[in-house]
């Protein structure tokens, strides 16, 4: 077994619900080859307890759990920073050329191994991604995750209308291939399936359909889609939904919301869809840098707190700026600043449960991954910036771990990110054996 020593942070209990800050300072987990952490506790008690056990040094930065990111699009890596765009203008004119490049399957390889590379340097262990429209692409993305070991839940985007011709499918094509790859990918090792409609704009009913019937076929299907995000999409969708009450009864009148169910952006919800969503128990994932280069509006944290409806963070690259959680984090924490009375005031803790334990709950894995705590694995990141960086110097004068995540979250970015390990493994970076 492994002894990692270092100053560990986690959220295990919700700051929403009164939860606090778990700070272990000088601390130690106690990690068996499987990657389970198996005991936790300050490090001068754990070390005489585990005199034989490997040490692995990680003091001098902070210790997180692995970053979850529950929305990100595999194929537009490439395209971020097409600023100055709305967002059925940027798709049009930056998104979708590109998304159609990954009808070539070497091409699709390519940004396979971008995407992996980037969310596991950023500290990112698991993630929901937006796939791609072609099966072969979807197979290389799954394919890149299981080679570095990632937890990556995903599958095929779907749309019969609106966007590109070259991008559109048939009902029974997308049940076919949607199958194969489910059949082929999900449950295998830490790979998961997910049914994907772009969002309702772009899906006829019967194509909403053919994935409800997708989902029903295969046992413990995840899904998700996109929700509310443009004001200019949410009215094109009341056309074209005409007897819908609202976009999310577009998907929900097929059987799509539930527990399993994960909804990008829901900037502009109604208050019916936040009752909707929190009673089945659905999930919203927020994404702050993408809604402000989209000019797509200020999220209403407080409103989904208050209905109950579970939040985590996403990084929505590419309309988002970059892979790291950190720069979503403290552009949330901007964006209920700016709401003012109507925003809900976020602190450090806040954040990090955003961005760890909130992420593993929408995703079904809060008794796998998203905290430090005894029986669930060691998926960690280690933040650690190079000697007199201005993260370096403002770490090592803060007062308190507090106060260091804090500013963790206002310098921090993808390379501060010292290590990465999913399961006990090192997926990014190295770390130091003592």
């Amino acid at each position: 077994m492994t002894l990692y020593r270092g100053t560990f942070l986690d959220t295990p209990a919700d700051p929403f619900s009164g939860g606090t800050l778990r700070v272990e300072e000088d601390g130690a987990l106690l990690v068996d080859p499987a990657g389970v952490i198996r005991d936790r506790g300050g490090w001068e008690s754990r070390r005489a307890a585990y005199q034989q056990e490997e040490v692995v040094d990680l003091r001098g930065g902070l210790v997180l759990p692995g970053l979850v990111d529950t929305h990100v699009h595999f194929p537009q890596v490439r395209v971020i920073g097409a600023l100055g765009m709305p967002l059925l203008e940027w798709l049009e004119r930056c998104a979708l050329p590109e998304e159609a490049r990954l009808a070539d399957t070497g091409y699709a390889e390519g940004v396979a191994v971008d995407l992996v590379r980037g969310l596991a340097a950023a500290g990112t262990t698991t993630a929901l991604v937006f796939g791609s429209h072609f099966a072969g692409a979807v197979d290389a993305l799954f394919t890149e995750a299981d080679r570095v070991g990632l937890r990556v839940t995903s599958g095929l985007v779907v749309s019969d209308r609106v966007l590109r011709e070259d991008l559109f499918t048939t009902p029974e094509r997308a049940h076919a291939e949607g199958l194969e790859l489910a059949r082929r990918w999900h449950g295998l090792r830490r790979n998961r399936y997910a049914v994907i409609p772009r969002f309702s704009l772009s899906c006829t009913d019967a194509l909403l359909a053919s994935c409800a019937a997708l989902q029903e076929e295969v046992e413990g299907l995840w899904f998700t889609s996109h929700l509310n995000e443009n004001v200019v999409e949410v009215d094109a969708v009341r056309v074209l939904f005409e007897d819908a009450d609202h976009y999310l009864h577009t998907y929900a009148e097929h059987g799509l919301v539930g527990r399993r169910s994960v909804f990008a952006h829901n900037v502009h919800p109604t208050h019916s869809e936040l009752v909707e969503l929190s009673a089945a128990g659905a999930s919203v994932s927020h994404c702050p840098t993408s809604n402000s280069a989209l000019g797509s509006g200020l999220f209403p944290l407080r409103a989904h707190v208050e209905h109950g409806v579970r939040v985590a963070l996403g990084s929505d690259v590419g309309a988002g700026t970059g892979f790291s959680l950190f720069k979503e984090g403290l552009q949330a924490y901007f964006m209920q600043q700016l709401l003012g009375a109507e925003g809900l005031p976020l602190t450090a803790a806040h954040l990090l449960h955003l961005a760890t334990t909130a992420g593993a709950d929408a995703l079904g894995l809060g008794d796998v991954v998203g905290q430090l705590s005894v029986g669930h694995e060691f998926d960690a990141v280690w933040l650690r910036p190079a000697e007199g960086t201005t993260l370096d110097v403002a770490l090592r004068h803060a007062h308190s771990p507090e106060e260091a995540l804090a500013k963790a979250f206002a310098l921090g970015t993808t390379a501060d990110v010292r290590a990465t390990w999913v399961a006990g493994g090192v997926v990014s970076g190295g770390a130091v054996v003592a």
